[in-house]
């Protein structure tokens, strides 16, 4: 965990631990497929990151477009890989 945590954006922990709990509650709430979970998860991670990514950077052109759109993709995958980790780990130390 400690390798991804050196990947992830300080600022951007906060989104996984939102998705953990999202996910905690997508499950409890059994209205969505087990295995759309990570699914959903990812595509949240990557459009929030996304948002924080554009609001905080100076986007003039297309070659700084394809970096905010690279680091949105990439740090939107890594929280939400990130929060269905912490969630295994939860699961494990129950058992």
């Amino acid at each position: 965990m400690e390798q991804v945590m050196n990947y992830v954006k300080p600022e951007l922990v906060i989104v996984a631990i939102v998705l953990y709990f999202l996910g905690t509650f997508l499950k409890k709430a059994e209205t969505v497929a087990d295995k759309n979970i990570p699914l959903i998860l990812g595509g949240i991670g990557i459009l929030t990151c996304g948002i924080y990514v554009f609001a905080t950077s100076d986007v003039t052109n297309a070659k700084e477009v394809a970096m905010a759109v690279f680091v949105s993709l990439t740090q939107g995958v890594l929280v939400a890989g990130l929060s269905v980790y912490a969630n295994q780990i939860v699961k494990q130390q129950k058992q």
